[in-house]
């Protein structure tokens, strides 16, 4: 690991040609869903400041903008309640990660299922809303992205538990679904109010595209969120630490691979565009907007993240201009209070 107290950020915005874009319905929605979230009362004081922080509904109004009010809506639910497992899941072992995992999905696939929980009780009010306008075969594939993310989130919780980094490769499948990057991909049919065909979403080209476009965003959140994680001890879940112990790196180095990588998909999902076959008008139309709305997540995503205080905090602004991290110091009591409770 590297002693190094700054490192320079890849401008990712320079290797991005995507268009952003930014959802008019942002501010009813996203006071709706907050106020759903924030009334259940799930997290702790210091745990609902983080969240607010972090400004989920922020995220959808980037990721979603073409999304209506009511769509919207429940794209920020399902983000806030994601951030809510994800908190919650934070602070277990692989098996109660698991457990509350389970919940998640149960609830999710099916609306007559009760456990007494909170979030038992919020996902089934989520999907209830999800089911008005979503197609079969996108909700299906949802469902699989839901049980995915469980295992996924629960085999986080394991290493972390042990202080274990996967080497790349297992690392990077691991990512796409921790991280729940598909999982949100996967709104796309139902907010655009499309229901894509099995035989198109897995198409080797559309797969391309969706596999690259989904990396673009898992790669950028980790290195933006790697100061925060390395000042609370959670660094093991990280593409900067797999590439520094795997690969020999120094923080800058890695820095610095994160950027040849993330030009490199793009290129892959560029190529991937270009040999898309021909399905016919109304499905080469659908593909379209489908193909827009992956796009329209990774540049999103960028925005957001100098936008919110969850990566860069009141410095956001200073560092999107120098792209300059300065590390911050290792908050060991606040990890160990964490760590307790």
């Amino acid at each position: 690991m590297s002693s190094t107290s700054s490192f320079l950020l890849p401008d990712l915005h320079a290797v991005t040609p995507f268009k952003g874009s930014f959802n008019p319905h942002y501010t009813e929605a996203a006071a709706e869903s907050s106020e759903w979230v924030n009334s259940y009362n799930v997290l702790s004081d210091k745990k609902r400041a983080f969240f607010l922080q972090g400004g989920s509904e922020l995220l959808c109004a980037h990721a979603y903008p073409y999304a209506d009010h009511e769509r919207l809506r429940t794209c920020c639910d399902f983000v806030n309640l994601l951030f809510t497992v994800d908190e919650i899941s934070d602070d277990q072992n692989g098996k109660g990660a698991y457990e509350t995992g389970l919940t998640f999905y149960n609830a999710m696939s099916d609306l007559a299922y009760e456990d007494g929980t909170t979030l038992c009780k919020m996902t089934k009010e989520f999907t209830a809303r999800l089911l008005k306008h979503c197609g079969p075969l996108t909700y299906n594939r949802f469902i699989k992205h839901c049980k995915d993310y469980i295992e996924a989130v629960a085999e986080e919780a394991d290493l972390r538990e042990r202080g274990e980094v996967l080497d790349l490769d297992a690392y990077q499948t691991l990512r796409r679904e921790n991280s729940a990057v598909r999982f949100c991909f996967g709104l796309a049919g139902y907010a655009l109010g499309i229901d894509l065909a099995d035989e198109v979403v897995e198409h080797p080209a559309f797969m391309a595209m969706h596999l690259s476009t989904v990396d673009m965003v898992c790669w950028s959140n980790d290195l933006y969120s790697y100061n925060m994680e390395q000042a609370m001890g959670h660094t093991t879940n990280n593409i900067m630490t797999v590439l520094m112990q795997h690969k020999g790196l120094d923080l800058q180095g890695a820095a610095d691979c994160v950027g040849v990588h993330v030009k490199g998909l793009v290129d892959t999902f560029l190529d991937a565009k270009r040999s898309l076959p021909s399905w016919g008008p109304k499905i080469d139309n659908e593909v379209a907007l489908y193909t827009m709305a992956m796009e329209t997540w990774v540049i999103g995503n960028l925005n957001w993240s100098f936008e919110t205080q969850r990566y860069f905090g009141h410095a956001r602004h200073e560092i999107k201009r120098t792209r300059v991290v300065h590390l911050y110091p290792r908050r060991v009591e606040e990890t160990e209070d964490e760590d307790e409770n």
